[in-house]
């Protein structure tokens, strides 16, 4: 048997019955030659078509993803990376975010009133609505420097949008600094309240831990920790007089070395920065009503706060940041307080009336459940909203002015009459919130007594 020619490259010979008359093309083997110096080169037919199989799928699948979306994003990322003009040029610029309005949001928080719960919430909205919350480990530090405050801008200016900071941090102006100025939001309380509810807290701390308030103020001495409030107040030490007291205004006055002190130009000031510069001061004593409109405001935000400050669960957490032993000053002790903080309230009936203005306007009412029969002089919890007031109704804090209205206004005989009433109702309101726990242990149901028409009734809010 005559065996099979082998071609020299390792493949079959194209000329198995012999090369033509002449011999083979020059050409032709000058080429077989060429190849043979090439070892990659060499094939065969199946190699060919395979090739050639995978060529045409390559070219359909580039075919039908461009017209589907045109090209693949890793070549335009390449594209972009080598050369930024021609994909700018052929594509224009990328298109931007759409943020929405506001996207940027500072909560300087004043110190109790409140903010730890509404902290809590924001850190639960962050997660669903997807905005950047912006917190800081600085809790102390309130007011800045020049290179501090410019700063403490830069960071938030660069902080990804749309985004929310909070700090206890007096008023920033960013556009005194080159910057956007943001939406600043806030929350206040009744003066009075808001300072028993620090004092104390720096003493004792509140239900999270036995032991924070010793973190808190490791270096208190202990005659100084258990110093009664009302030698306090009355012997004029530091903590209870100004400007120690001057601590709500600052908030909104602003960084200015005049903010510290308390008197009318501080207070114009904070008056003009609410109205430029804040979009909503609520009030602690009706958080609902906040919570409501800070959802109308701002609902990228606080959409669905509401139903999350009425979860049991949340409810739970935020009664734990109530402040613990708390007591009432006597009645000498609150209106020493009230005339040194007379400032500081003319600012809060200020903001007030401004809220329940904001309410009106926007027909806002807090949805809150009839609350069960209580004692008249019951202390409501941190975290109950009272309905709104209507026009016709008595004030919460009418009694404070009513009972401790500047002496120089009153008679002697009139002051002492109007102090042994506040001490009276003192008295009666811990006498009624004593049967009524009482009788809440054994079972019973607490019913107050009616008391006569023309005697006058007077409540109390000592939040946390």
């Amino acid at each position: 048997m005559k065996k099979k020619q082998q071609h020299p490259g390792g493949g079959a010979d194209p000329w198995p019955h012999g090369a033509p008359a002449g011999g083979a093309p020059p050409c032709l083997g000058s080429w077989k030659r060429w190849v043979s110096q090439l070892p990659f080169l060499r094939f065969s037919l199946r190699d060919y078509g395979f090739c050639m199989a995978t060529l045409l799928v390559f070219c359909l699948g580039s075919l039908f993803y461009q017209l589907s979306g045109g090209p693949p994003r890793f070549l335009l990322d390449l594209r972009q990376y080598l050369g930024n003009s021609t994909y700018l040029d052929d594509h224009g610029p990328p298109p931007s975010k759409v943020l929405p309005f506001p996207s940027q949001v500072v909560y300087n928080r004043v110190g109790k009133c409140g903010s730890r719960t509404v902290v809590l919430l924001l850190r639960i909205l962050s997660e669903k609505h997807g905005f950047n919350l912006v917190t800081s480990d600085i809790h102390n530090k309130t007011r800045l420097t020049k290179n501090e405050q410019m700063e403490l801008i830069k960071n938030i200016s660069t902080a990804e949008q749309p985004y929310l900071f909070t700090r206890h941090v007096h008023f920033l102006n960013f556009s005194r600094f080159g910057g956007d100025q943001p939406v600043y939001i806030n929350i206040i309380r009744d003066p009075v309240n808001r300072f028993l509810s620090n004092y104390f807290f720096r003493r004792f701390g509140d239900w999270r831990g036995e032991q924070n308030h010793m973190i808190r103020t490791p270096s208190m001495r202990q005659e100084e920790r258990y110093l009664d409030i009302n030698e306090c107040i009355l012997e004029n030490y530091p903590e209870c007089s100004n400007p120690r007291l001057f601590y709500i205004i600052p908030y909104f006055c602003g960084q200015h070395p005049r903010c510290r002190e308390p008197g009318e130009w501080a207070l114009e000031r904070a008056k003009l920065n609410v109205n430029e510069n804040f979009l909503l001061v609520g009030i602690l004593e009706e958080l609902e009503d906040v919570l409501l409109l800070l959802e109308r405001f701002l609902p990228h935000y606080f959409k669905g706060v509401l139903s999350i400050y009425k979860d049991p669960e949340h409810r739970k957490l935020g009664n734990m940041t109530v402040t613990v032993r708390k007591t009432v000053p006597s009645p000498e002790a609150v209106q020493i307080l009230y005339q040194r903080m007379r400032y500081e309230y003319e600012f809060y009936h200020y903001v007030k009336e401004q809220f329940h203005l904001l309410k009106r306007k926007f027909g806002l009412k807090s949805q809150v459940s009839k609350p069960p029969l209580r004692p008249q002089f019951f202390i409501p919890s941190p975290l109950e909203t009272e309905e709104p007031i209507g026009d016709e109704e008595q004030d919460d804090e009418k009694w404070l002015e009513d009972i401790y209205k500047s002496p120089e206004r009153r008679q002697p005989e009139d002051r002492l009459r109007q102090t042994q009433l506040a001490g009276c109702v003192v008295q009666t309101r811990r006498r009624l919130n004593q049967e009524a726990e009482r009788l809440t242990d054994e079972g019973k149901e607490y019913a107050p007594a009616k008391s006569p028409s023309s005697s006058p009734s007077w409540s109390v809010s000592l939040g946390a």
